[in-house]
């Protein structure tokens, strides 16, 4: 009885009995004999019946038996209810008893006995199921804006939350993505992540299409030279993007204005109604160019009619570069300044040496082209040539203060006056000094006295010279170096081929051989020695030295000397002399007198 009887009362309380049994002996259920043909186990087997078959890890319905405050009890036809958390039904805030939900199945028994369900995961697995249906089907489906992310919106689908990114929202850029919070929108999915369960949606793709067919029929409508409203819509470093009623075209930076534009704000605003004229289309790639200067006269109809080349006229620079300057003479009207003619120098120079951007300037007119819209202009015009009259001003012969600009291993480029440069060539430099490179004479940047030598005035050339302000000191020093004149001189440098000596302002060379002292040694750097002159040619500028030849000329005169004072001793001695008695005489002693004999005859001779 303890086994049956609630079994019996669970039955008839939920109204699903079987029918009842008309021959059921109770007596003898009573005693545990055997019921009639029923046993114990037919018996259960009807009891088993009348409950449903459910699977773990699926989703069925349910119905609500009770709901307190805390939970939900819910019969799905298993032996016992199910208890939820009232949590889990925050979303359905008109729950009562009797309504039927749907439930997931977490497990049939778990180690208490009892039955787990869970309604808030039947939402999340038959939502997830809804949204992958959406994707497959393309379908429309309907969210909740929740709030803002980063990049994007949070929308609720089917209560799992799915990214709105930013670029998804609408065809037009959205500066403001608060607007939308709050909102019930309509959606499409458009990308699902599987494995981590993320969900894209997109408001975008829903007005895309319809937005493609009002681009083809627009574009197909189009001309180049008509003239469209539009609004706005976007505003970058090179250009504008203009909303024509479904379709964007772009107005380049350089269409904005016909005079230069820095940054498109300065021309207009975003949501600006403006009008445009179609400048060029692409059917295939829907590309729409479009213009707003093409709707103003071009400054250069309204240039004065009277400006001709040579006029003076005034601008603001607007544009630098190293090769020249953008001048403004009126808006939209530019000549250009090119390096060259910003001034007389002929040395390299970059523009921004000259002018800067915002400068006010007057130039003259050098080229002007009004079919071309073309014109240079010149500053340096605004003064005198300064080779006008340079036969004049820097006549042969003249001397002048220059500057040193250049080195060359042939010579010395200075500047006089700006616009006028000349040649000191190395060879002009000094009259004395062997010089190898200009930078041993002088250094850039420093004042060097001048004098003319030529002038080519059509190639703008002056020939010059340091060495012409001085008189030439080797028709002097042709008297004073006279060869075989000895003068102290100083070693200063020393070269394979000898070394160069100088001599009081001049230099003089020495080869090796003429470089050996008495005792034998080298000549060093820095020696001061006796030297004597073996040769002079004032043509070439050229002293030869040698300071071994005095030590040679000395031996070979005291030499000469000994044997002239030998000969006169033998001169003075009489020719009858006796010769002194010899006890013996030698073979070597008969030579000796045989040549003194030789000697003496020749003597009388």
């Amino acid at each position: 009885m303890r086994f049956i009887n609630p079994i019996i009362n669970f039955l008839m309380s939920e109204l699903k009995v079987q029918s009842p049994i008309e021959d059921f002996d109770w007596e003898s259920y009573e005693s545990g004999a055997t019921v009639g043909e029923k046993s114990r186990e037919e018996l259960t087997n009807t009891y088993d019946e009348s409950l449903k078959t459910a699977k773990e890890n699926e989703v069925v319905t349910g119905t609500v038996k009770s709901i307190s405050k805390r939970e939900v009890r819910v019969d799905i036809g298993m032996k016992s209810d199910a208890i939820i958390p009232i949590s889990e039904f925050r979303y359905n805030p008109d729950l009562k008893e009797g309504d039927e939900v749907e439930v997931y199945i977490e497990t049939l028994e778990d180690k208490n006995g009892q039955l787990r369900l869970s309604h808030k995961k039947a939402c999340q697995t038959r939502s997830w199921d809804r949204v992958n249906e959406a994707l497959q089907n393309d379908e429309v489906i309907k969210g909740y804006v929740k709030s803002r992310t980063k990049g994007g919106m949070i929308v609720d689908v089917f209560g799992i939350e799915a990214f709105l990114p930013g670029s998804q929202i609408d065809v037009r850029p959205i500066r403001d993505y608060d607007v939308f919070v709050g909102k019930t929108m309509e959606f499409k999915v458009v990308k699902i992540n599987q494995e981590y369960k993320n969900v894209v949606v997109s408001h975008k793709a829903l007005i895309e299409a319809e937005l493609e067919q009002q681009k083809k029929e627009i574009i197909s409508k189009l001309e180049k030279g008509q003239v469209l409203e539009g609004k706005v819509k976007n505003i970058t470093a090179y250009g504008v993007f203009v909303d024509l009623g479904g379709v964007d075209g772009l107005v380049h930076i350089t269409d904005l204005s016909w005079g230069r534009v820095s940054d498109p704000h300065e021309v207009v605003e975003l949501d600006q109604d403006i009008k445009v004229v179609i400048i060029d289309f692409d059917n295939e790639k829907k590309r729409i160019a479009l213009g707003i200067k093409q709707l103003m006269p071009h400054p250069w109809d309204n240039l004065d009619p009277n400006l001709k080349v040579g006029d003076h006229i005034k601008g603001r620079v607007v544009v630098m570069a190293d090769y020249g300057a953008f001048v403004e003479v009126q808006p939209g009207v530019e000549g250009l300044i090119h390096v060259s003619e910003m001034s007389w120098s002929q040395h390299l120079r970059s523009a921004q040496d000259f002018l800067k951007a915002g400068d006010e300037i007057e130039a003259v007119i050098l080229t002007l082209d009004r079919e071309e819209r073309k014109m240079s202009l010149g500053l340096k015009q605004l003064k005198n040539d300064p080779w006008e009259n340079i036969e004049t001003k820097y006549a042969i012969g003249s001397r002048h203060t220059a500057k040193v600009r250049n080195f060359t291993h042939f010579g010395v480029f200075v500047e006089i006056e700006e616009g006028v440069d000349g040649l000191i060539h190395i060879s002009d430099l000094s009259w004395t000094k062997k010089i190898k490179h200009p930078s041993e004479f002088t250094q850039i940047g420093n004042d060097i006295e001048v004098q003319v030598l030529e002038i080519d005035k059509d190639n703008r050339r002056l020939s010059l010279g340091h060495k012409q302000l001085e008189e030439n000191p080797w028709d002097a020093l042709e008297g004073d170096f006279t060869v075989g004149s000895v003068h102290k001189g100083k070693v200063i440098e020393v070269l394979d081929k000898g070394a160069v000596i100088s001599l009081n302002g001049v230099e003089g060379f020495a080869t090796p051989k003429h470089l050996v002292k008495e005792d034998g040694t080298q000549a060093q750097l820095g020696d001061e020695l006796d030297f004597k002159v073996i040769e002079f040619n004032k043509d070439n500028k050229r002293i030869i030295l040698s300071h071994s030849r005095i030590a040679e000329d000395a031996s070979k005169a005291e030499r000469r000397a000994a044997n002239a004072t030998r000969r006169s001793e033998k001169r003075q001695q009489p020719e009858a002399a006796a010769a002194p008695a010899i006890e013996k005489t030698t073979l070597g002693d008969l030579g000796a007198l045989q040549a003194l004999k030789e000697q003496l005859q020749k003597e009388g001779k």
